[in-house]
């Protein structure tokens, strides 16, 4: 088992490799404008949590670590944005990366935001399979599409960048899907 440093350096590690091959890296994980893979999870809370019963939300899906620093910094963000709009229909899920052994710290993380959080280890249904890179979101539309993949970058993730994403998907019924 590596260390939370040496899993930290892995990941910068990753990061810079998809900066550097770009699509070529990050083309194993789902794509805009398909439909979002299946994950079936239990969260913190114990509540299920399905994502294809969630077509009606628009849902911004966080992979995270509680040793990821990038992963940290934006939860407050991540929660001030589901405090704002969680009536609208917006429904923020954060998906753990750790390892069961870090389980305290993802429990001591997870205590800071409202939002569903489960850890992705233990999911009975996950078709995004394992990040290549943290943080990493994905924004779904309410006919469960994906609208957007949302990558660290040198620019700070904000929450009007957010915003400009999501609050447009809010406007509207979703679509039905034929028979």
């Amino acid at each position: 088992m590596l260390s939370r440093h040496a899993r930290l350096i892995a990941i910068w590690i990753i990061g810079f490799a998809i900066s550097i091959l770009g699509p070529c890296v990050a083309s194993a994980s789902p794509d805009v404008g398909q439909i979002a893979p299946r994950v079936v999870v239990r969260t913190l809370d114990g509540a299920l949590l399905d994502l294809d019963t969630l077509r009606s939300h628009v849902v911004v899906l966080n992979f995270w670590a509680s040793w990821c620093v990038p992963c940290r910094a934006e939860m407050p963000l991540l929660e001030e944005f589901y405090q704002k709009h969680q009536a609208d229909g917006v429904l923020v899920i954060g998906l753990s990366v750790d390892d069961r052994a870090d389980w305290r710290e993802l429990e001591k993380a997870a205590r800071r935001v409202t939002y569903p959080v489960a850890l992705l280890e233990s999911a009975d249904a996950n078709g995004f399979g394992s990040p290549k890179i943290l943080p990493l979101t994905y924004v779904i539309d309410k006919n469960g599409a994906i609208r957007a993949r949302l990558l660290p970058t040198r620019a700070a993730f904000t929450e009007q960048a957010l915003a400009l994403i999501v609050l447009p998907l809010l406007a509207g019924p979703p679509v039905s899907a034929p028979p």
